[in-house]
């Protein structure tokens, strides 16, 4: 249990940007951290809801709404996840050889396919929210469902070699367990929203296409990689809730 408590705190410091007064470190709790990704996804997801009602309630102007709504997902997680997928853009766009790419990935420089790509990865998301209709409480399982994905991704593909998973033990048997929280967002998904719970499905399958494509062209899993597959099914969802 105290490894467990030690792990979500890990998990939490390194994955959240929400201020918490507990902080810890434990090696022998590093390779249970991934299973709780989807719990600081839920954490997020829950103040993404109550962000949205607030902005609903005191019936914000829906520019402004939109950039709040927009806003959270990267404020909240201080934009890590961003800065993977970034990486990834870049790598994946330079149409150079494997070994070029990762070599790419690694570079601490922006280039111009990062800056393209997250332009129009934050110009979609204001205009997705600005259409100011959707059932708000898909808000709070869209960061559960992401995260299950790429945890479920981590754990179960070959990392790079340069990746800080190529010399972790990750519990490939704990698999069962992220399934199960999957799973259970996809009905509870379907529980609260009817019909708009396929949003989460959608996102799902494009969280899986955005592995497959990252995986594919840099010849391994690593967190970058994770983290460009999170933004891009975060910002289908969002297509989906806008329009479902």
């Amino acid at each position: 249990m105290k490894r467990c408590a030690h792990a979500y705190a890990m998990c939490r410091s390194m994955f959240c940007y929400i201020p918490s007064p507990w902080r810890v470190w434990d090696e022998e709790a590093r390779p249970l951290m991934l299973l709780f990704l989807p719990v600081i996804g839920l954490e997020i997801g829950a103040l993404w809801w109550g962000l949205a009602w607030l902005v609903r309630h005191f019936a914000l102007p829906l520019p402004v709404a939109a950039l709040l709504l927009c806003a959270w997902p990267f404020v909240s997680t201080g934009a890590i996840h961003l800065d993977g997928f970034m990486d990834v853009v870049d790598a994946v766009h330079s149409c150079a050889d494997a070994g070029k790419r990762r070599e790419i990935l690694k570079d601490p420089h922006v280039g111009s396919f990062a800056v393209v790509g997250c332009t129009l990865t934050l110009l979609a998301l204001w205009s997705l929210f600005s259409v100011g209709r959707g059932d708000i409480r898909l808000l709070l399982l869209i960061p559960v469902v992401s995260r299950c994905c790429c945890a479920l991704a981590v754990l179960l593909l070959p990392p790079m070699t340069t990746s800080q998973y190529a010399v972790q033990k990750l519990p490939r048997d704990r698999a069962a367990v992220l399934i199960a929280m999957l799973a259970a967002a996809l009905a509870a998904g379907f529980l609260l929203c009817g019909t708009a719970g396929f949003a989460l499905l959608i996102e799902a399958a494009c969280c899986a296409l955005a592995l497959r494509r990252g995986y594919r062209a840099l010849g391994g899993m690593n967190g970058d990689i994770s983290g460009y597959a999170l933004t891009v099914a975060e910002l289908c969802a969002a297509a989906a809730y806008a329009f479902l």
